[in-house]
This record gives C-alpha cells, sequence and structure tokens, in this order.
C-alpha cells in the first residue's frame, strides 16, 4: 500500500481496499517501507520508498499512465502499481480491481498502460433548470440550486466512476448554452464541483454561449474582433481560473440550429474560436469548437455544410482549439459513414464526439449496445495518407502528429437510482472510456468485461447476454434505417 499522501493518492488507497474487501471479504493490510509476499505495493517512486527502490522504469507511461508488474522485493514476491503522477496511481488501481473482478490471472503481472488521447470528456447536455436534453435517466445531477453550499454524495461516485474507465473531463452543461452559466454565482457553484471532481483527475468544462458579452456584460457586440469584446473574455477567464485553477477549458456550439456565432459579424468559426484560445492560452485551457453546424435557410446538402464552412478553415485555428466533430456528418444515426472532415484537415487538432445517450440509438427503452458503433467509426479508413489512415489515428494524433487530442460523449447519466436508466445503458458509459483510453480495444472485449463486473462470471450468464449485446446496435440499424 501507500502512505497517505495526495488526495488523488488517497482515493487510489481506498479505492483498493474498498475493492478488495468486496471481491474477497476482508480488507488489504497497509504495507509501509517493508513489504511481504503477496503484498501489492502502490504509488509514484517520489511517494513510496519501495517504488523509488525498485527504480522501475516509468519513461514509457507518460502523464496518466501506469505500469502493473510482479517483481521480487528484498526476497518477497510482490505486485507492483506505479506510476509517474498520482493519477496513473489511481488509473492502475481499477485496472488491478479490474483483472480480479473478471477472474484474470494476477499472480504474475507485467502490463504498462497510458491513454492514446488526452481530452477523454463527457459532455452533459444539461440545463441550469435540472432538466436534461436528449436524457432518458431522469434530472440533471448537478443540482444549481442547492450548489456550492450543499454537495450531493453521488458527486463522488460519478467521480469514482468515471475515474474507473479513464475519462478526464466533464463539461457540466448544455452545448445550446445559457450564457448564466458563466456569472459569478455559477461559476462557485461550478468551482465547488470542481472541488470533488478533482481528485479523481476530471477537469471541468464549460459550454460557452458565444454571445455572452452582450447577454450577461454591457456589451453590444460579440464581436470576435472587438477589442472591447476580447478584452471581456481575458477578463472572465481569469475570473474563471482564479475559481477554478484547473480548469479545462470551453465547448463551444456556435452558428448551428439558431445559436449565436462569429458568422453573425461576417466572421469565421476559426476568428470566434481563435478570440477564446487566446484568452485560455495562458492559463492551459483549450476550446473545444463543435463542427455541428447547419441552418434550415443555408441551400447547401446538411451533411455537406461542416465540411464546407471548415475545410477552408484547416491551419488557421489556434494551437489550444480542437474541432470536435460528430462521428458521422448528420445526426447521430444507427449507422452512417464517417465525417468527411477526418481525414481533410491535417494542420487542425480535430476529435471525436459520440452520442452515449441513445437520441436516435435506441432510445430509452431498447437494448441498444454502442461499442460497435464506436469501434466501426475509430477503425474506419479514411484513406487520408493511404491505406490505415484510420479516424483512430487521427484523433489519437498519429496520423499528422497533432498537437493535442480529444474525444467526447454525449453524456446518458441521471438521476435514476441506476444513473443511467437501465442497466444495460451503463455499458455505453463503460464502452466510452475504454474506447477513449485505447481506441482500439474490442467492443467484444469491453462488452464481456463489462458483464463479467456486472452480473457474473459464468459463461452461462456472459455467452447469453454478450450475444444480446452484439446484435443489438445492429438490430437498430436494420428497424430504424433498412
Amino acid at each position: 500500500m501507500i502512505a497517505k499522501h495526495t488526495p488523488t493518492l488517497q482515493a487510489a488507497q481506498a479505492e483498493f481496499k474498498r475493492g478488495v474487501k468486496g471481491l474477497l471479504g476482508a480488507a488489504p493490510q497497509p504495507v509501509d517501507h517493508t513489504a511481504r509476499s503477496g503484498s501489492v505495493v502502490m504509488g509514484t517512486p517520489s511517494e513510496s520508498k519501495i517504488i523509488a527502490d525498485m527504480q522501475i522504469d516509468l519513461r514509457a507511461v507518460g502523464p496518466e499512465g501506469f505500469v502493473i508488474r510482479t517483481l521480487g522485493y528484498r526476497g518477497h514476491r510482490v505486485t507492483v502499481i506505479a506510476a509517474t503522477h498520482d493519477i496513473g496511481v489511481l488509473y492502475g488501481v481499477f485496472q488491478f480491481l479490474r483483472l480480479m473482478q473478471t477472474n484474470q490471472p494476477i499472480l504474475r503481472l507485467d502490463m504498462i498502460s497510458s491513454p492514446r488521447i488526452h481530452h477523454r470528456v463527457l459532455d452533459h447536455w444539461d440545463n441550469l433548470d435540472g432538466s436534461v436534453e436528449r436524457g432518458y435517466a431522469g434530472g440533471s445531477i448537478w443540482d444549481w440550486f442547492k450548489l456550492p453550499q450543499y454537495l450531493d454524495p453521488r458527486y463522488v461516485d460519478y467521480a469514482r466512476a468515471c475515474a474507473s474507465i479513464g475519462i478526464n473531463g466533464a463539461a457540466l452543461n448544455n452545448v445550446n448554452a445559457s450564457a448564466v452559466a458563466l456569472t459569478t454565482p455559477y461559476l462557485e457553484k461550478a468551482a465547488a464541483l470542481a472541488q470533488v471532481l478533482r481528485p479523481y483527475g476530471i477537469r471541468l468544462y464549460l459550454s460557452a454561449r458565444f454571445s455572452a458579452p452582450m447577454d450577461i456584460g454591457s456589451l453590444k457586440t460579440a464581436d470576435p474582433m472587438n477589442p472591447g469584446v476580447r478584452a471581456w473574455w481575458q477578463d472572465k477567464v481569469s475570473e474563471i481560473y482564479r475559481l477554478i485553477p484547473d480548469f479545462g477549458g470551453f465547448l463551444v456550439k456556435a452558428h448551428s440550429e439558431g445559436t449565436p456565432g462569429p458568422q453573425d459579424y461576417g466572421r469565421t468559426h476559426a476568428d470566434g474560436a481563435n478570440l477564446l484560445a487566446e484568452a485560455l492560452e495562458p492559463h492551459g485551457g483549450v476550446v473545444l469548437w463543435r463542427a455541428f453546424v447547419y441552418s434550415a435557410e443555408d441551400s447547401a446538402d446538411r451533411v455537406t455544410q461542416a465540411y464546407l464552412e471548415f475545410k477552408p478553415l484547416d491551419g488557421k485555428f489556434a494551437p489550444n482549439v480542437l474541432v470536435q466533430i460528430k462521428n458521422g456528418p448528420l445526426d447521430f444515426q444507427p449507422r452512417e459513414p464517417f465525417h468527411p472532415l477526418f481525414g481533410a484537415m491535417p494542420h487542425t487538432s480535430v476529435m471525436v464526439e459520440f452520442q452515449i445517450t441513445k437520441e436516435y440509438l435506441g432510445f430509452a427503452t431498447h437494448l441498444a449496445y454502442l461499442g460497435p458503433l464506436f469501434e466501426e467509426t475509430l477503425q474506419s479508413d479514411t484513406y487520408a495518407r493511404g491505406k490505415g489512415s484510420t479516424v483512430a489515428r487521427i484523433i489519437d494524433g498519429s496520423l499528422f502528429h497533432s498537437t493535442d487530442t480529444g474525444i467526447a460523449g454525449v453524456a446518458n447519466i441521471g438521476t435514476d437510482r441506476n444513473w443511467t436508466g437501465s442497466h444495460f445503458n451503463q455499458a455505453n458509459w463503460y464502452a466510452f472510456g475504454r474506447l477513449a483510453w485505447e481506441p482500439l480495444e474490442s467492443s467484444r472485449q469491453v462488452a464481456e468485461e463489462w458483464v463479467r463486473m456486472t452480473f457474473s462470471n459464468d459463461p452461462a450468464v456472459i455467452d447469453p447476454v454478450l450475444s444480446m449485446m452484439m446484435s443489438s446496435r445492429e438490430a437498430v440499424v436494420q428497424y430504424m434505417t433498412p
């Protein structure tokens, strides 16, 4: 075990104790400076003397990865969960517990794991009044009325669940944003949530309404080239970082379905995104600028509008802007070809947006495991640089050597007792997180993990449940879009 140091390391220790006790019926004994045979030792070289003594090579794990290895130490065989940063230790603990819970061998381990995508974000389409757009699991889990004074214990459980599958960001409010979310009282509420999420490695994002300088400020314009507008956003961002030092950045839906945007002033998406990027850059924040744009007044075919508007802007976005692109060009259909912007913007950081909530994908009542949809998109070949130019290689940065990478999922979480409206809907939250960590993972393998951890390791349960799950998305395709 580890000494209690940072809040994240304390969380890792608590998760390990809770998990082992739940699985084996007895809590593990703490290990200080003397390991015993069969011990599990976790930590970073700077926090654990045993980890430091072992001189484990951690150069390949990065800031969030981990090593799990069975080693000899002073005559004892021990299992080590080691990382360069405390969040890697927490992720490693969850991986070790996953192995235990799915009945995998744990006596001779030698594994290294790190996420291939930087920003792994849940987008909550939650409104400040407590409703959830396209939500099928009750109201919003964020109780804005009681924040910041009262913190619902479910916030901690939410953070634990997200960390267990490697999700490291949460955009709290609907992309059809209310500018009120950026007022000081609501920023103070968000800061209280950030305090809860922080030990679990989750950075907070906010959806920003482009017209906020007019809606909640005293300005008469939101033109991104106006000096007053630039100053307003810089002041607002500074206020946010005073309250939330690790704020992730802004998620923006602009000039789509009637929302305001830079085109209202004859400017481009790059002009609008770069306005916010300029304000966020000194603080390390990013702009997640959605490419879902369409207007009923536009004469172009709806599925081409994003391509026509964004392709000419390739290379014109600031380095801390990621263009967030839906997996398909229409609107989260049961089956679509991959979006044509994947592969068409080699000089821009782009990320994929999946929908975990089942808007057109089975609604609330249909069993529809979406892992195969995610996998199908990620493994689609764009041929942007010849064979093998998959969507996964574009969003993980390996194809175009992108400076930043991201993946987003529209959350299906609500106040229902089981979080997602049905037990099977939890599998889609789980699958998103696992594929966000490793985009080449098999959706079938992910589904089997989930079945084993949710229901049983008995093949008599696994086989029929897995069969239902793996055929369910194709069934939705057949009865909705034959």
